[in-house]
């Protein structure tokens, strides 16, 4: 029986015809006409004015952190149930994160929590979009407003998904992920809706902010005097290659979406038939895209993830744990950070959560054996 994998790229001919372009025309490294378009059509997508390509979605937030005008010691406030990259760019630009818990519906950031965090250091909100699920934006946007904040969107797993904007008012309208905020920021790892193998790009409708993002992703080279350095920066480059792969991806995003709608859709469907299990609730304000698929045991189940990994692995089906909460991880305990912090729910999903296949490759019939798998397991 072959095994199903928790991800795999789905790439087509017109990825290979630019790629090959860029093969044939030497235009491999960090120049050439596909980082532009890439950059262009991407922020247009996503409603931003400004796109620049970065060498992965780490880079793009550290960059975004970088490019802000943060002073060392300012407090970032983000969720504790992230990735680490997420903490690891606030800690390189000597600032400071600031942890709060998840929303235990959408495992998003609890952004009511957000309020209580702000402090006179307060530089900045780095809301992250889980799985797919958006963060609840108005509400935050209006505290960073009141209170003079920067907001670092992090959009690395909710490429097409859309918030419901002005929902109180006669003309809500519907804004896609990535449009929020002073920078957002994205990733294109090889597991994302659009991928370039490894890549990242930060988006803003800032041109200031736009340029001195270039410029930090280019060793802060001076025009005219290339070696003269009168700032630090990064050597955080896209190739064209990459970028060739990104833009054959966009040129047929909406497919992509649509695809990723009838995944999250079938295991909804399929899913919420099984006793014990709690799956991410789309929200009536958000248009979730499906990054990755992921479910929640309930303690009546006397089953941990961990355990439930395992049988789902004999059975022939991969799959991924959740993250380990920022305040859970011992490389920030060694440095005194988050060292007497507890965040239940963030907690609760760390140790019962999962995320299962969620490939654009993945046929009917391998979601089918999916669900049937976590079935018998929890029967």
């Amino acid at each position: 029986m072959s095994t199903i994998p928790v991800n795999e790229p789905l790439l087509g001919e017109r990825e290979l015809e630019y790629v090959s372009e860029c093969v044939r025309t030497g235009w491999v490294s960090s120049a050439g006409r596909f980082i532009q378009e890439f950059e262009q059509k991407w922020a247009a997508y996503c409603g931003r004015k400004y796109g620049v390509a970065v060498c992965n979605g780490t880079a793009a937030l550290q960059v975004a952190v970088a490019a802000l005008d943060l002073k060392p010691g300012d407090e970032i406030i983000m969720p504790t149930f992230t990735i680490v990259s997420c903490a690891l760019a606030v800690i390189y630009h000597g600032c400071v994160p600031v942890l709060v818990d998840s929303d235990p519906r959408t495992w998003c950031m609890d952004v009511y929590q957000v309020k209580a965090k702000i402090t006179s250091k307060t530089g900045a909100i780095m809301p992250v979009h889980i799985y797919g699920h958006p963060v609840d934006m108005e509400p935050l946007l209006d505290l960073a407003d009141e209170y003079g904040l920067a907001v670092i969107e992090d959009g690395a797993e909710a490429h097409g998904s859309e918030i419901l904007f002005g929902r109180n008012t006669n003309s809500p309208e519907w804004r896609r992920c990535g449009s929020f905020g002073t920078v957002s920021c994205f990733s294109f790892y090889a597991n994302k809706l659009i991928t370039t193998g490894e890549g990242g790009m930060v988006l803003t409708d800032d041109s200031r902010l736009a340029e001195k993002t270039r410029n930090l992703r280019n060793l802060c080279f001076i025009p005219g005097r290339r070696f003269h350095h009168e700032e630090m920066g990064f050597n955080f480059r896209m190739t064209n290659m990459q970028a060739a792969l990104g833009l054959a991806q966009v040129e047929r995003i909406e497919e992509i979406v649509a695809r990723k709608r009838w995944l999250d859709q079938e295991y909804s469907r399929r899913l919420k038939k099984i006793p014990g299990l709690q799956l991410q609730q789309e929200e009536p304000w958000s248009s979730r895209v499906c990054w990755m698929y992921g479910l929640v045991l309930n303690p009546e189940t006397d089953m941990d993830a961990r355990l439930l990994s395992q049988e789902l692995k004999r059975r022939g089906i991969e799959t991924r744990p959740f993250f380990l909460g920022m305040h859970e991880q011992p490389v920030f305990h060694r440095r005194g950070l988050f060292l007497e912090e507890r965040y239940p729910v963030a907690e609760h999903l760390a140790r019962n959560g999962l995320y299962l296949p969620s490939g654009l490759t993945l046929t009917e019939d391998q979601l089918v054996r999916v669900c049937d798998a976590v079935q018998e397991v929890l029967s």
